[in-house]
């Protein structure tokens, strides 16, 4: 659903009266109660506007004060008061401006003598992006492309930061800075889907020059002022959102579908809005907006990409060439706050940590780790029984906080409980293998097709591709219970499907097969679309048997299916009987 925007011709509002425009995700489950969204590119399509804009008092025909609401940002003003009767610091306010030109009959100073808000406004950019995302349900091809426009600033070393899902699958990327009418061309150095951060650079000398980059803050404190600036929908200008920081805790990133650390702000995240800083009273970037909360009982609530998992990603970029993610500790664990299973697992009075309950297959962790091991510590950092770490004064956060701190590779020491026994270890950390990946990195999908039958890997994209952002819901139980409890044995094993069965004479009876899990080739398990095309291929058996989910079974003659193959594809202007990175 995309919101009404204001004509672009108006006088903009004061803050005090900017709207709360909600919008639609297209990376999110609408579906739950309290959906938190990407605050997602704004579409450009999306820009012209209907109904009308309110009235200010007029302040001049011949003023030149279009961005208004800049003057009401936290570093100009340590008070509502202050701001409501026009005094800001000593400098001249809305309501000074008006006074000015009544009391003089002359225009005001232009907007650049009339407020100066943050030194490092210029560094904020305007991003420009057109995607051309994969089709997951036809692999072979990719959707109709799009534009949207987004928010972005400057760092040192020319580069430029904005969010991951703003040039997620993107075919051209252009910049524009604040009050120029030049769009720059840039290049996509690293994008971190966990993180939901992306990099930029541009090569065009003339886009670096006047322009200072952005200096990064301390993580800030609860009660802090914040101003979010960026391009959100309702107009092409620069806005300005303040608000202060009301929560700091582990996050779910919508994007990503991980948990970071995050802040929860109340100023206004609307679409475009997207990967623009967040500054603190001293103009220091202290975040980057990336995604709202959008529900019928909320109000105005924002969350910010701190400044910790900012410079994880790039010093991640800068140490590696290249971005490797967020390690993780690869167990599944259960708290440990009840004092009967305390005493049964013999645990000490003294002693509090969490037991594990699953250990990712994957994960280095499995060599040394067992289930119903205590986490007592990770790094000499005593966990409480809720899986909780202390976290600044008087503040309490979630013991993955400081995995998340660590880079890919990295070692850390963990110190558990295992039959009465307290052992340490050194464990070298890695990023998540799951069964059903959430994103597949920017890579066209894999698929491969035999006699019309066209098999393809799971992934998030492709459920909701198959089921719309509902398939939490309306996925087949089977695929949703492996999405969200199954563990990958070895790192190239997949989730194989048969999508669908593209119908001719070879496949009759076989028409209404549909996201049905493939488990074995002619007796074989098959372990992923690489393994089974080539055992495919190199069949010489009379028969093709694919044994499916629910004990149902395809059978073939292996010469006419291959025979069969080549006009299928023709008639459905197939390029290939599998992708490109199958033939490899």
């Amino acid at each position: 659903m995309q919101m009404g925007n204001h004509n672009r011709g108006r006088k903009t509002k004061t803050p005090n009266s900017e709207p709360n425009h909600s919008h639609a995700s297209a990376i999110t489950n609408d579906a739950v109660p309290a959906a938190v969204e990407s605050s997602d590119p704004e579409p450009l399509a999306s820009r012209r506007g209907r109904g009308r804009p309110r009235k200010l008092p007029k302040i001049s025909d011949k003023s030149d004060l279009t961005n208004i609401p800049i003057a009401a940002s936290p570093e100009r003003r340590p008070s509502r008061h202050g701001v409501e009767h026009g005094h800001c610091n000593g400098e001249l306010s809305i309501g000074d401006a008006q006074a000015l030109v009544t009391v003089m009959g002359e225009a005001p100073p232009r907007w650049e003598r009339v407020v100066k808000v943050v030194p490092s406004m210029d560094a904020v950019l305007k991003v420009f992006c057109v995607h051309t995302e994969p089709n997951f349900s036809l692999p072979w091809q990719r959707k109709r492309q799009y534009s949207s426009s987004s928010s972005g600033f400057t760092i040192a070393g020319r580069r430029v930061l904005t969010n991951a899902h703003s040039v997620e699958h993107h075919t051209q990327v252009k910049l524009k800075k604040r009050g120029s009418d030049t769009k720059y061309l840039a290049t996509v150095l690293a994008i971190g889907t966990e993180c939901d951060i992306a990099m930029l650079t541009v090569d065009d000398d003339e886009f670096w020059q006047g322009v200072s980059p952005v200096e990064f803050g301390d993580l800030p404190a609860l009660q802090d002022a914040v101003t979010v600036v960026g391009y959100p929908i309702g107009g092409d200008t620069i806005s300005v959102t303040s608000g202060v920081v009301s929560r700091m805790e582990i996050l779910s990133y919508v994007h990503g579908s991980t948990e970071l650390l995050g802040l929860q702000i109340d100023a206004a995240i609307n679409s475009g809005n997207s990967g623009g800083p967040a500054f603190n009273d001293e103009g220091k970037c202290v975040g980057i907006a990336f995604q709202s909360l959008k529900h019928e009982d909320v109000e105005n609530i924002g969350y910010v990409i701190p400044t910790p998992v900012i410079m994880h990603f790039i010093k991640d970029y800068e140490k590696n060439g290249a971005y490797t993610g967020f390690p993780i500790l690869g167990v599944e664990w259960q708290k440990m706050e009840n004092p009967d299973l305390r005493l049964s697992i013999g645990m000490g009075p003294d002693q509090k940590g969490v037991r594990i309950r699953r250990i990712e297959p994957t994960a280095p962790e499995s060599q040394v780790l067992r289930p119903s091991d205590v986490i007592l510590s990770f790094d000499g950092v005593n966990i409480a029984n809720d899986g909780t770490v202390p976290f600044r004064h008087g503040e309490r956060i979630g013991f993955s906080y400081l995995v998340s701190q660590k880079y890919t590779g990295d070692n850390a020491r963990v110190k558990v409980l295992r039959n009465s026994k307290i052992l340490e270890f050194d464990v070298k950390l890695a990023t998540h293998k799951r069964l059903i990946p959430a994103h597949i990195r920017g890579k066209p999908p894999s698929y491969y097709i035999i006699a019309g039958f066209v098999f393809t890997a799971v992934t998030v994209p492709y459920l909701r591709s198959e089921y719309g952002k509902d398939y939490e819901f309306d996925a087949p139980v089977k695929l949703l219970d492996k999405h969200l409890h199954a563990m990958a044995e070895s790192p190239d094993e997949q989730l194989l499907v048969v999508s669908q069965v593209l119908v001719a004479d070879i496949n009759i009876g076989y028409e209404d097969i549909v996201n049905t899990q493939i488990l074995a080739f002619n007796g074989k398990p098959v372990k992923n679309l690489k393994s089974l095309a080539k055992m495919v291929e190199s069949c010489d058996d009379e028969y093709l048997k694919f044994d499916l989910e629910y004990q149902q079974i395809v059978v073939l003659k292996t010469k006419a299916a291959k025979a069969a193959t080549p006009d299928i594809l023709t008639t459905h202007c197939i390029p290939s009987a599998m992708s490109d990175d199958l033939r490899t």
